[in-house]
């Protein structure tokens, strides 16, 4: 009993400590997101807290970290930009990040958890690559002292001379130092102060004693108290369009979340449940929706921070979620004097570490149709459109991806007749098909029978014309997709109008089903279906001989 109580006690000592961690990074990100999505910094805090708390309570990660994170933020600015020319623009946003969080639910519910990360690597790292240049880009403004221009990624690129003829150059300094403290912390004090606070701390000390009578943009004074409800709000011709756009984020943030999760896992040597944490995330989104805060996801640095100070359990999260309504309720007023460009700073050093450089810099040397996936992705991401590039990425993947296993198991159809030394045969079935003088087909086919073996079949199929008997195996074939099935059906539907015989080896559970589904039941009698291939042969030498005599006896008469 003694030892039990003493690991519990070191379970939520870790817990604590781990929360209390994890709220010390989460503060300077939360208020660089909110600040970099538009909404604001108070909108980052509450996304953090609302998002972190409801995550950690009903989510399946038990350590995982919560709050606004670089790819929400991207879609989030994108969102806020959008419905910026109405007048209850903001409204509609947070509205968004409720319904967004609805989807999560529902797909937590619909138990699609296991299948939102099945996707190409290429794909993934194409479009976490993407978000990164976006949100490097979106800082370039902030980052020399000015706003972001309208018109996103384009409008900042196409307004980049202005913006440096414009630079305001202390602002500027401060963004470098920023970065500068981000990059040469050494690792062994990270544990002591997270480099994003070190840096919010020594950029705004800077600005108040070097800088303290020049113009520089803060953050300015932040209300107190509790959040204000904010009902769904919607404008009927854009119904439409935000329910798509809560749909990308919504499938953004499971995918940023499970990709975190499984990081999660991998550290703490346990296995999460996809569906829980979706139907978590997504009650911190509909929250934080609701309550003025942008959405959130599973945050790698606090995650891994959180693990590594010894959390184990859910009581972190929550721990660091209080601490952060601590500091939102009474404490924001201290964050007023925090400069925009050290927040510029810090998510732009966020929108680096999110690009996938490692995989970036070897991909060409692994396959160039898997360089051309990963750069079309992030091309696609970045100037078009976030789901256009996961779509055409998931399309040109499976495409190229069905075409190779199309190709290797091509090999697996395979008609012969007479004996083969790629098809493991008996003696007797060699002798047999020996016997038959080239008048039995063996029509052999092993493995899954895919859509893309059709053409397959059918060639091989066609390339012999002169036989009396076919023998369709199928004692290798576990699964029959229904092109394939079409293309079996036509050879054997072929052979019965044109008089041969037909016989049908090893169909059985979903194959046999699936042929009788289509008819070719009707064509062939109950007894030719056999179960091994030596009887269908031995029966099919018997045919062959019996047309034979009575050719023979016909050419007498």
């Amino acid at each position: 009993m003694g030892i039990t109580n003493e690991i519990n006690l070191r379970n939520v000592r870790g817990d604590i400590l781990g929360g209390l961690t994890a709220a010390v990074v989460s503060l300077p990100m939360a208020l660089a997101f909110g600040i970099a999505s538009g909404a604001g910094a108070l909108a980052g805090l509450w996304g953090a807290v609302l998002v972190g708390f409801f995550a950690a309570l009903f989510g399946g990660t038990p350590t995982l970290i919560s709050e606004p994170t670089g790819p929400m933020t991207v879609v989030m600015t994108a969102i806020i930009a959008d419905f910026a020319k109405y007048d209850n623009g903001m409204a509609m946003a947070f509205t968004v990040v409720m319904m967004a969080g609805l989807f999560q639910i529902l797909f937590g519910f619909l138990k699609l958890g296991k299948y939102i990360t099945m996707m190409p690597y290429t794909v993934i790292s194409g479009f976490m690559s993407g978000i990164g240049i976006i949100l490097i880009i979106l800082q370039i403004g902030p980052f020399l002292g000015q706003k972001t221009p309208p018109g996103g990624v384009i409008g900042t690129l196409q307004n980049l001379p202005n913006l440096i003829a414009n630079a305001n150059p202390l602002e500027t300094i401060l963004a470098v130092l920023t970065v500068v403290i981000l990059y040469s912390v050494p690792s062994r004090y990270k544990r002591i102060i997270p480099p994003p606070l070190l840096a919010l701390i020594v950029g705004t000390i800077v600005s108040l004693v070097f800088f303290g009578d020049a113009e520089i943009r803060r953050i300015g004074e932040i209300p107190t108290g509790l959040p204000k409800m904010q009902l769904p709000t919607f404008e009927p011709s854009q119904l439409g369009n935000m329910v798509f756009k809560a749909l990308v984020l919504g499938m953004l943030g499971c995918i940023d979340a499970l990709l975190t999760s499984v990081v999660a896992d991998s550290l703490t040597r346990t296995e999460h449940d996809s569906n829980k944490e979706l139907v978590g995330q997504g009650l911190g989104n509909f929250f934080s929706g609701l309550f003025g805060g942008i959405a959130g996801a599973g945050a790698t640095m606090g995650t891994v921070v959180n693990i590594q100070t010894g959390a184990k359990t859910a009581l972190s999260g929550i721990t660091r979620a209080l601490i952060l309504f601590v500091i939102v309720v009474w404490a924001a007023p201290l964050t007023s004097q925090i400069p925009l460009a050290v927040l510029a700073g810090i998510a732009l050093r966020v929108g680096i570490s999110i690009m996938d450089w490692g995989f970036l810099r070897r991909v060409h040397k692994i396959s160039w149709k898997a360089t051309a996936i990963v750069y079309t992705v992030i091309a696609l991401t970045v100037f078009i459109d976030l789901m256009v590039a996961v779509g055409v990425g998931i399309f040109i993947a499976n495409i190229l991806t069905i075409e190779k296993l199309s190709s290797l198991a091509s090999k697996s159809v395979k008609i012969v007749s007479t004996a083969d030394d790629e098809i493991v045969l008996s003696p007797e079935e060699q002798q047999i098909l020996d016997l038959g003088g080239g008048k039995i087909l063996l029509f052999h086919l092993s493995g899954p029978m895919i859509f893309g073996l059709a053409k397959a079949i059918s060639r091989e199929h066609n390339a012999i014309a002169n036989y009396d008997v076919l023998v369709v195996d199928l004692s290798q074939v576990p699964l029959m997709g229904v092109t394939s099935s079409l293309a079996i059906e036509n050879a054997i539907q072929e052979a019965v109008e044109k008089g041969r015989e037909v016989f049908i080896v090893g169909a059985t559970g979903q194959v046999r089903q699936r042929l009788e589904k289509l008819g070719i039941s009707n064509l062939i009698p109950e007894y030719h279906w056999i179960t091994d291939r030596l009887t269908a042969l031995q029966e099919a030498l018997r045919l062959v001989r019996e047309r034979e005599t009575a050719e023979q006896s016909q050419a007498l008469v």
